[in-house]
């Protein structure tokens, strides 16, 4: 089996970097990567100037010290330099003004899950967490979703999917029925 890890620079931003977290520990679990070993072959992947701040940080450190360190501390660190503040902020108010655009609940889902994993303070319990998501659904499935009660954010996410799909197969049907409906209509007047 081939696992092809993601290379990270230092440019790609906050998003990128937490994907590059994610990756990287799919890689960890499908090449069975002992945990003594998941800082080399984490740091093998970094280039350009994430790669130099490494080498800097092992200089100054020493190699030892450097690769004993854990995943999560790299993590931190990672995120420490490639997560200023002022990003971390600027995130928060996009995740506090996030809503749905159009019919684009995927999108939406997706986008939410990858602000609430940088935004972590912002959640200190799930239920934070659901109440914000909720916040931003469109008012057509809204109602539906908070009446359903759920438990986690999954269970959350799968209501309101199904919901919005529910909503647009009913809105394609109505549209071919009142097309159709147009249709014999004028060929009645003809």
């Amino acid at each position: 089996m081939k696992c092809q890890p993601l290379n990270f620079k230092g440019m790609e931003g906050v998003i990128e970097l937490i994907k590059w977290f994610e990756k990287m520990e799919i890689v960890f679990s499908i090449s069975n990567c002992s945990m003594e070993n998941q800082i080399k072959f984490s740091t093998c992947t970094l280039l350009a100037g994430a790669l130099t701040w490494w080498n800097s940080y092992v200089r100054t450190v020493g190699h030892d010290v450097a690769y004993a360190m854990t995943w999560i501390d790299l993590k931190k660190k990672m995120a420490n330099k490639y997560c200023p503040r002022g990003e971390i902020k600027k995130l928060e108010a996009e995740l506090w003004n996030l809503k749905v655009k159009g019919t684009d609940v995927i999108g939406y889902n997706q986008h939410f899950q990858e602000l609430a994993l940088l935004c972590v303070r912002m959640f200190p319990e799930e239920s934070y967490k659901i109440e914000r998501y909720v916040y931003g659904l469109p008012d057509m499935i809204y109602g539906n979703v908070v009446a359903s009660k759920p438990k986690t954010m999954q269970e959350e996410i799968e209501i309101a999917t199904e919901l919005m799909d529910n909503k647009i197969h009913t809105f394609a049907e109505c549209h071919s029925e009142n097309k159709i409906k147009q249709d014999d209509n004028q060929q009645q007047q003809l």
